[in-house]
């Protein structure tokens, strides 16, 4: 009985240390979408204020002797 106990507390003692270590590989992954989603969000930023930057760049452009 005493062998079955001192088993079980290994296999969740290793099974803890597994989980402590994929904190760190989902942490990255969560910095990863933070990531994507900030370059989706200045890729639609672009595309909608493109042709407004554009005509007003055009504006200046003509405007300047």
């Amino acid at each position: 009985m005493l062998s079955l106990y001192f088993s079980l507390q290994t296999i969740l003692l290793s099974a803890q240390r597994r989980l402590s270590r994929e904190e760190k590989g989902a942490t990255a992954v969560e910095y990863g979408l933070l990531v994507g989603l900030i370059a989706v969000a200045i890729v639609a930023a672009l595309l909608l204020l493109g042709p407004k930057l554009a005509a007003l760049f055009a504006t200046v452009t003509t405007s300047i002797p």
